[in-house]
């Protein structure tokens, strides 16, 4: 029996073969030594000592199996997590960037193209209207500081400008409007329903959205008036993007019109951006459009307790 521990120490401490050798070695040394020892021949003697050691041995190699096993098991599982951390930490750096791009276009980049209208209209009048030249100026000054202070809340991750200073989703879209109605464009607001207070995201998401639209009528459609109408329901809240332009053009022989889809890669940017930011809400992104007899924007968003809820 004090064999026991000694093979277990050579199993641990030696190179298999030679552990192997040792505990042959130390069952032949019982097996001698018990038959010296002995009055007479007993089978016992010859038999016991290397059942033993072959027991002891396959018990321990067994265990070094298992335990082995489990370390492989454990290593998997520490690798498992660590891809899964660094996979989630690059699906969050995406969304965060696609997030912050949809931000940039909806809000710096539009305040960009509007002054940058201005100018050239400005630049254009300078000589033969200045006081029309002047105007423009004035407003494109007004656009850059309120472009500023979206940047500076963009830096700090905060709600738009217009939600920030404590007014309501159907105040902020009145104040868009009336901000928006200029050169030649009338943009009017309307809201039906109870005045109900939207969640923060869903409230920022329609007034990106609204900018969005109007953004791209300004730029594309040629309109003269549009119109903004949020409707309040109890489990939905929608708002109409509505304007007299040239509406989306007609689909190529053959093709199929896309309004969601442009390909100039650095100019389709806005109503994909729109969908993609609504669809983070649940909600969905519809439009109708006549070539020659403008275009209709309804975005809908479910206020369900799925919805994310304000801050």
């Amino acid at each position: 029996w004090c064999a026991v521990p000694l093979i277990h120490t050579a199993l641990r401490l030696l190179p298999t073969r030679s552990a192997v050798a040792l505990v042959t070695a130390l069952a032949t040394l019982v097996v001698l030594a018990e038959l010296r020892l002995a009055d007479g021949f007993d089978p016992n003697h010859l038999l016991l000592p290397p059942v033993v050691a072959a027991l002891a041995t396959g018990v321990f190699v067994y265990l070094t199996r298992e335990a082995t096993r489990r370390q492989h098991l454990i290593d998997d599982l520490v690798r498992t997590r660590r891809e899964l951390a660094a996979t989630e930490r690059r699906e969050g750096t995406l969304a965060e960037r696609q997030r912050l791009s949809r931000e940039i276009h909806d809000s710096l980049a539009q305040g960009l193209s509007s002054q940058n209208m201005l100018l050239q209209a400005a630049d254009r009048q300078w000589d033969t209207d200045p006081q029309a030249a002047r105007t423009h100026l004035r407003t494109a000054a007004s656009i850059a500081a309120h472009g500023l202070t979206e940047a500076r809340r963009l830096v700090h991750d905060l709600a738009p400008a217009d939600l920030a200073e404590g007014a309501g989703l159907a105040q902020a879209l009145a104040t868009l409007a009336a901000r928006e109605s200029r050169d030649g464009l009338t943009v009017r607001f309307h809201a039906e329903g109870p005045d109900t207070h939207l969640p923060d995201q869903v409230a920022s998401a329609l007034l990106r959205t609204a900018q969005g639209a109007l953004a791209n009528i300004r730029e594309h459609s040629g309109a003269r008036t549009a119109a903004l109408t949020l409707t309040c329901l109890d489990d939905t809240v929608a708002l109409d993007v509505a304007d007299d332009g040239r509406g989306f053009p007609a689909p190529e022989p053959g093709g199929t019109r896309d309004p969601l889809g442009d390909p100039d890669p650095l100019r389709g940017h806005g109503l994909p951006a729109i969908r993609a930011r609504l669809r983070q809400l649940g909600g969905t992104l519809a439009i109708e459009s006549t070539p020659g007899e403008g275009a209709v924007l309804t975005a809908t968003i479910p206020l369900t307790p799925a919805t994310p809820p304000a801050s």
